[in-house]
């Protein structure tokens, strides 16, 4: 597989396989967590998440530079794994919950200060690594090999990304168990419903129903909404520090091959044969800053929508679709939660790469592949195809605010994990069509002098789609649910069009 590539292609992408691990661990669980640990409704808790998701990749702008002012590439990205590590200890320590009124600021500020942290860990991490690989294919003996090269690399980031969801939800689970109770995804709202006065009379029903349900024998159902929830959320920071063993692993993997990695911070000649690259004359280096540009502008649109998978699916997936059909017994506990669906993105990721690879290199070999501008177009549609199959496959289903007051849809009621994972099969194509050659399309634009601003830049528009993920929230807690997906649909077409119409400058530049 890593035949024809540099060397150093394969530690960077276990470095940041082990990374990506303890991410994924994290925003697998994240949004929901956020929800039951301060009873936080979807739009509140959409506004928390698509901040630290922008400041995630905007903080990538603030790590390239840093490392572009330095020349210190590598102590950046170390710096970066060891920040993420910290910020996950700060989120792992269990706290009280339901949190009590006169530290509901104190505590909500001490989870955001660790995101925070993981923020600006990954900031100086993740732009600068993919400089560094993309480094690596400025040899002109790899240079026909960056795009295939990028998608490798993006694979093994989702290698850890297919079991961290699965090891979130087992940790989170087996604490649930081993204290008594059994896991259901209705519960913490029903919870925080009753402590907060704000059940109605079929939900307390339906409370009552679930709490004999998961093992609770008593009669005092405050006493039950308080256990449940304390029991709930612990289980969720432990979940957490599985994050931390796995960012330990990248550190080591990291610190024993950073000497064998290139230094973008250098371009002296080597005997591999990477040539001194000359300073580009001013003109060329504002027609590449313009390409990058444009693109960055037009991606945050299908940013928008895609990251969408931690929220507004992982909601859609909670309320809206029948768990008891994915519900898996390893013995120490129940596998079993909305959250596993987080691993199917990067299960097909995985899958998939080496058939898109494999059909692009065909495509080359023919003479016809297409450029990567084209390939990011063409992602974009396939985008919209995906939020197209939601939107008909969640016709006909109530509102969120009639599904709050029933306590919960009944599982006949609710749609079948396959559309989900149909969804996330399409998602998943477009995404190997944007997000690898995305960051290979600003490799080999990017003037030498700008590498990792220009990557952090790249980021920075992520950012920017980040930040309006609570769109989604607002719509999919007031309208129906297939009018929020409409609006997925629309924002990748505007993308793909947009992007359909600079192809031909595009291409002219990336020549």
């Amino acid at each position: 597989m890593f035949k024809n590539h540099p060397k150093g292609l394969l530690a960077a992408s276990l470095a940041n396989m082990g990374e990506r691990f303890g991410f994924y661990t994290m925003m697998a669980i994240l949004s929901l967590f956020i929800m039951t640990k301060f009873g936080l409704d979807e739009t509140k808790t959409g506004i928390i998440y698509s901040i630290f998701y922008a400041s995630i990749y905007l903080l990538a702008l603030v790590g390239g530079l840093l490392a572009d002012k330095t020349r210190n590439y590598k102590g950046v990205i170390l710096g970066g794994l060891l920040l993420m590590t910290l910020g996950y200890v700060i989120i792992s320590i269990p706290t009280p919950t339901p949190v009590p009124a006169g530290q509901f600021g104190l505590l909500l500020a001490f989870t955001c200060l660790g995101l925070l942290v993981i923020a600006l860990g990954n900031g100086l991490f993740k732009g600068n690594l993919q400089a560094l690989v993309g480094q690596m294919y400025d040899n002109p003996k790899y240079s026909k090999m960056r795009d295939s090269g990028f998608q490798l690399f993006y694979m093994f980031i989702n290698v850890g990304a297919i079991f961290a969801p699965f090891l979130a939800v087992g940790v989170r689970n087996w604490w649930v168990e081993k204290n008594g109770f059994l896991y259901n995804a209705d519960l913490p709202a029903l919870a925080h419903q009753l402590l907060g006065n704000k059940i109605t009379g079929e939900g307390m029903e339906r409370l009552q129903r679930l709490a004999a349900e998961v093992g609770y024998s008593g009669t005092d159902l405050t006493a039950f909404a308080n256990e449940y929830l304390n029991v709930f959320t612990t289980g969720f920071h432990y979940a957490f520090a599985v994050a931390i063993f796995a960012m330990l692993i990248s550190l080591v993997i990291y610190t024993f091959n950073k000497n064998r990695f290139p230094d973008p911070a250098n371009k002296q000649a080597t005997a591999s044969g990477i040539e001194e690259v000359e300073e580009m004359d001013i003109k060329e280096v504002k027609q590449r800053l313009y390409a990058l540009f444009a693109v960055f502008a037009v991606v945050i649109f299908f940013w928008f929508s895609f990251h969408q998978n931690g929220l507004t699916l992982t909601y859609f997936a909670k309320d809206y679709t029948d768990l008891s059909q994915i519900k898996v017994n390893l013995g120490f506990a129940t596998l079993q939660g909305a959250e596993i669906f987080q691993s199917i993105n990067p299960f097909f990721v995985v899958f998939l790469t080496p058939i898109i690879v494999g059909f692009f290199g065909w495509l080359r070999a023919k003479g016809k592949e297409p450029s990567t501008p084209r390939k990011i177009a063409i992602g974009m549609g396939i985008a919209a195809l995906a939020y197209a199959v939601m939107t008909f496959g969640s016709m006909g289903l109530p509102l969120k605010g009639e599904v709050d007051a029933m306590g919960g849809l009944p599982d006949l009621a609710r749609v079948t994990p396959w559309l989900l994972i149909g969804t996330y099969f399409i998602l998943t194509v477009a995404e190997l069509f944007i997000s690898p050659l995305g960051i290979s399309f600003v490799s080999k634009v990017a003037p030498p002098k700008y590498q990792g601003i220009m990557q952090g830049a790249w980021l920075g528009a992520t950012a920017a789609g980040n930040s309006l993920l609570f769109i989604g929230a607002i719509f999919y807690t007031s309208f129906s649910m297939s009018a929020t997906w409409m609006v997925f649909v629309v924002a990748c077409l505007m993308s793909m069009f947009t992007m359909l119409a600079m192809i031909k400058w595009l291409e002219k530049v990336a020549k």
